[in-house]
């Protein structure tokens, strides 16, 4: 089994009728109820400010608002949904061990200890979901976990229970996205929102890396450049081969076009639509529920 089927276990629920992906761009929407039907709403500079930290959820009224008018329920309530987080409101990374217990509870404390080193805020008042992935090298377990503060959660819920939402799945943007690239080479994957920048490593359908960072310049592409080249390397030097093939998102119709010899460069695509900078975790999202 891939990567990109165990990532669904970030998942906990049965798949509800819509899925909200949030952005300081706006909310994407798709109601799954029949053939799939996606929205977008975009949001006002200032009603979210995305961090790990702190608080995303700036302006509470006009967050709601927005999603009443994308989805409206006609005094609905507990509606089920799924939220898909902005990649830097979470922490999702890869943890290598040299063996893992059998038990679950086992697993979860020594997963917890690991990110308890990196984290900046409270791992005892965050949410932790991890899954172990499939390794073909002896002697090492790979293992993704993400890890949001409660506190933010707890935000985004607020909001989405005031639209008259029942939220019960959450997961991250570019985990969701991964649903969208099955192949097998060795391949790094650039997905951009906003200021936002999120990296990837896939190798035979595990996810080997995973990072997030803001960029200062979200329209220069010689800034993103910058970020990337670091990972290629990476590759070469730890995976032992040179990336086959970079994989780009939310980079409008010119893409991203780096020039490495011997370099691959596609974007990500999806049966539901374009995946832009706003919905690609939305599409990805359909793909992995086969909806």
């Amino acid at each position: 089994m891939s990567v990109i089927d165990q990532l669904q276990q970030l998942i906990h629920d049965p798949p509800p009728s819509y899925l909200f992906e949030i952005s300081e761009l706006g909310i994407a929407v798709a109601n799954i109820e029949g053939a799939p039907r996606v929205g977008f709403e975009p949001l006002p500079a200032g009603v979210l400010e995305i961090s790990p930290l702190a608080d995303n959820v700036r302006n509470a009224d006009a967050l709601t608002r927005a999603v009443q008018r994308l989805a409206p329920l006609n005094g609905r309530r507990n509606h089920p949904c799924a939220l898909i987080l902005p990649d830097f409101a979470a922490r999702v990374t890869v943890l290598d061990f040299d063996n893992l217990p059998r038990d679950e509870n086992e697993q979860l404390s020594l997963v917890r200890f690991r990110l308890k080193k990196t984290l900046p805020f409270d791992i005892d008042s965050a949410m932790v979901s991890y899954f172990v992935q499939p390794n073909p090298e002896k002697g090492r377990v790979d293992v993704v976990a993400a890890v949001v503060s409660l506190e933010i959660v707890a935000r985004y819920e607020a909001v989405f229970r005031a639209a008259g939402f029942h939220p019960g799945s959450i997961t991250t943007s570019a985990l969701s996205m991964l649903n969208l690239y099955r192949e097998p080479e060795t391949s790094v994957i650039a997905k951009k929102c906003g200021r936002t920048l999120t990296i990837g490593v896939m190798r035979a359908g595990v996810l080997k890396l995973i990072r997030c960072l803001v960029l200062e310049r979200p329209d220069e592409q010689g800034e993103v450049l910058a970020a990337l080249f670091p990972t290629l390397s990476y590759v070469e030097d730890q995976l032992g081969q040179a990336a086959e093939r970079l994989v780009h998102c939310g980079f409008g119709p010119a893409g991203l076009r780096p020039a490495v010899a011997g370099l691959e460069v596609t974007s990500i695509a999806s049966r539901y639509g374009a995946p832009g900078e706003a919905n690609a975790g939305l599409l990805g999202y359909l793909e992995g529920i086969g909806a």
